[in-house]
């Protein structure tokens, strides 16, 4: 499906009554105009909270079975897929190629723009066919105004090689249709600066990859409580005393014991809380986790009915 050219209808490049006169407010009434604007933004993604729960819903049983989770967008849009990807292995100690971005012009376009980049229907492809997508997989196209030609001709690939779809954008769909297994609406309105999505339709588009990414990661067992379990505890200082303070609050271990069990758990804060709630080396502690699929709570359960039972 390649979407009309046509753009002057949508939502997101309507003028803003709020802005009209956006050159002549001082900095005080310029800057109480964006906030207001912005006061809106979590309502509109909360009305999309239905198709957020889908697509997390879609995306964590293909993480589950090895799938990978390609963002693919151009300009604000494909920066912040970029965004949240890279952020990935650092928070979640996920594998560097389960969650992926392809940004319209290629990795030089995060820093400087690629014109014209964006209405490459088969632009994507290459990249897509170089990763041999499958039915494990999930793409997820990102366009702010949702015609996009680059995000809509890599959906129908990814659907033409069973990978699952999911479509944000931030205009109704009778304003712009699609094909996507999900399709998340975030209703922002026009912008403060008429067309620059790089504003409210921005900020909602971090908000629902933030939320589509964080609520993942928890489901495959990455989080505990409400604690960074996963991440790299050995990275630098800071993270080795987060890492002490996360054993400390999930065990009852002394911060000279968690840093011992740190240490010997190679920084890994999850092997080491099993191995101080069950007595285990590291192997056996790892060898708890990997039954319980990586979720730490059931692993560290001193029921042993719980130990016993797998999760996933």
């Amino acid at each position: 499906m390649k979407p009309s050219a046509a753009r002057g209808h949508l939502d997101t490049e309507r003028s803003n009554p709020s802005s009209e006169k956006l050159d002549l407010m001082s900095t005080t009434e310029g800057l109480s105009c964006i906030l207001d604007e912005d006061a809106g933004i979590v309502g509109a993604v909360r009305n999309a909270s239905k198709e957020i729960v889908a697509a997390v819903d879609l995306i964590v049983p293909r993480l589950r079975e090895g799938g990978r989770l390609f963002y693919v967008g151009a300009g604000t849009s494909g920066r912040l897929g970029l965004l949240d990807a890279v952020e990935c292995p650092p928070t979640f100690q996920t594998e560097p190629g389960q969650v992926q971005a392809i940004l319209a012009g290629g990795p030089g376009a995060f820093l400087r723009s690629v014109e014209g980049a964006e209405d490459q229907f088969e632009g994507a492809l290459p990249e897509l066919t170089a990763a041999t997508l499958s039915e494990r997989d999930i793409v997820l196209g990102i366009a702010a105004g949702g015609t996009t030609p680059f995000v809509h001709g890599a959906l129908q690939f990814a659907r033409e090689r069973s990978a699952a779809t999911i479509f944000l954008a931030c205009v109704s769909a009778d304003q712009v249709t699609d094909a996507a297994d999900v399709s998340i609406r975030v209703l922002t309105g026009p912008e403060v600066l008429t067309g620059s999505t790089r504003m409210k339709a921005g900020t909602a588009t971090k908000l629902v990859l933030n939320a589509i990414s964080t609520l993942s990661m928890t489901r495959l067992g990455k989080v505990h409580g409400n604690l960074m379990v996963d991440l790299n505890a050995g990275a630098n200082s800071k993270l080795i005393e987060r890492g002490v303070r996360m054993i400390q609050e999930i065990t009852d271990a002394s911060a000279t014991r968690a840093l011992e069990l740190l240490e010997r758990a190679s920084y890994r804060v999850k092997v080491a809380c099993v191995m101080h709630v069950h007595g285990l080396d590291p192997a056996e502690a790892t060898a708890q986790l990997e039954h319980h699929f990586g979720h730490l709570r059931a692993a560290v359960s001193t029921d042993s009915e719980t130990r016993s039972r797998p999760t996933k």
